[in-house]
């Protein structure tokens, strides 16, 4: 009866059968396969004038890979998630599909990780060849982007990366193993003489030495940190800066990698690889880009709220950039269970603000902070309204509205009308 159920499964062949398997790749590889329009796709492509090097092999060396062979293997990486030189290495001796794209060809992991480190700008050419094929095929007809960030790890560790907070903490340890080392060797000379005394004795002055190497070490760094513009310096890689991650009290060392992806078809319109850890600066620049790729008059856009920053939204609808987003709660008065902002309404054709009792609040005067100009308005009846408490905690409530705020309520306007914008943000940015 056991005999009879093991025979219902699906067994497979002996290993040591011989079979006779097809000699040729190409039959390997469907039509329909994506490794075809890889293929046809680098062949097209004219890679000295794109700028890629070592087009014209040299002459009196071995015979280098040409660039359209490593081309197509970092493409094929990247659409298949494969970013490590190394993995991408031993894809070409046992992927049948890298196989056929290579021609059996086998580049080391080396060569695979000089070739995107020295043809960095010529890739980024291929990106917008690209997307012009992508729009002469139709497939950029809708303009619409939704725009995100990744950060990726850099080879520099954490303990080489240095900062005022993390050098102030490398200074104290040094000042306190000195310490700890000096009062150990007193304790020492408080205890019988031994062998194994004499060897720890030793052994805290060799430590003891080598400190005001390192602290001469460590002042030379602070000194190069203090000097760049971030006051931050890393020494493995000097491009890739700390930078906070969304997990609580996390972070990573590297760069923050900025992609526009059109929500139709989800195809990444443009990117740029920076070191600005925070989100709030890059609005305008990677969608403008983003419209300049696309040849687009106009464009939709849609972020998360890490990137709300009233300058470049405003930036954004200068340049034809309709921004959809939600606003950051960082009202301190609605976190202690009080009126916010939101809950006062801005009555355009009067200049004032209605508050929740039906009060107005009148402007009263402009002044400038941070390159912004701030009009102020409040009203002098807040001391007798019932609903005082659930308000202010001064004489009267006050509100601050920034000249170009109709932009900002525009935005918000706009979310209210489609909700379903952040979850196409999500869908198509996120996934990418």
């Amino acid at each position: 009866m056991r005999g009879e159920r093991i025979k219902r499964f699906v067994e497979g062949q002996d290993r040591g059968q011989t079979t006779l398997f097809p000699e040729c790749l190409e039959d390997w590889i469907d039509e329909d396969n994506p490794v075809r329009v890889i293929d046809v796709f680098v062949d097209g492509l004219d890679l000295a004038d794109l700028g890629f090097v070592g087009v014209d092999p040299e002459a009196t060396c071995r015979p280098p890979y040409h660039p359209s062979v490593l081309l197509k293997l970092y493409i094929y990486g990247y659409l298949n998630r494969v970013q490590s030189s190394r993995r991408l290495e031993r894809e070409t001796g046992r992927n049948i599909e890298v196989m056929w794209l290579l021609g059996r060809l086998n580049p080391d992991h080396k060569t695979i990780a000089d070739f995107r480190k020295d043809n960095g700008a010529a890739i980024r050419k291929v990106c917008a060849q690209f997307v012009a094929l992508c729009r002469e095929l139709g497939l950029r007809t809708q303009a619409s982007v939704a725009v995100d960030g990744s950060k990726f790890k850099a080879v520099n560790n954490r303990d080489k990366n240095f900062t005022r907070a993390k050098m102030e903490r490398r200074l104290a340890q040094i000042d306190e193993s000195v310490a700890r080392y000096l009062s150990q060797l007193d304790t020492a000379d408080l205890q019988e003489p031994s062998e194994a005394l004499a060897a720890k004795t030793a052994h805290l002055k060799e430590k003891l030495a080598k400190l005001p190497s390192e602290l001469q070490r460590l002042k030379a760094i602070e000194r190069a940190m203090l000097a760049s513009p971030d006051q931050q310096v890393s020494l493995t890689d000097p491009d890739s800066r700390s930078m906070a991650t969304s997990g609580r009290g996390s972070g990573v060392v590297g760069c923050n990698v900025q992609v526009a992806v059109d929500t139709e078809h989800h195809l990444i319109a443009t990117h740029e690889v920076t070191n600005t850890g925070s989100d709030r600066s890059q609005l305008a620049n990677i969608a403008t880009q983003a419209k300049d790729v696309l040849g687009a008059d106009h464009l939709d856009v849609v972020a998360d709220r890490g990137y709300f920053n009233s300058p470049e939204i405003r930036a954004g609808e200068q340049a034809q950039l309709t921004v959809t987003m939600p606003k950051p709660m960082m009202s301190g008065a609605k976190s202690d269970g009080r009126f916010g902002k939101q809950d006062f309404v801005y009555l355009p054709t009067e200049d004032v603000y209605r508050c929740p009792a039906g009060e107005k609040l009148t402007y009263r005067y402009t002044n400038e902070e941070e390159g912004k100009a701030l009009r102020r308005y409040w009203m002098t009846a807040c001391s007798c309204c019932p609903l005082k408490a659930r308000c202010t905690t001064g004489h009267e409530r006050r509100i601050t509205r920034w000249e170009h705020e109709h932009v900002l309520e525009a935005v918000q306007q706009r979310l209210d009308r489609n909700p379903q914008a952040m979850r196409v943000r999500r869908e198509t940015a996120v996934a990418t």
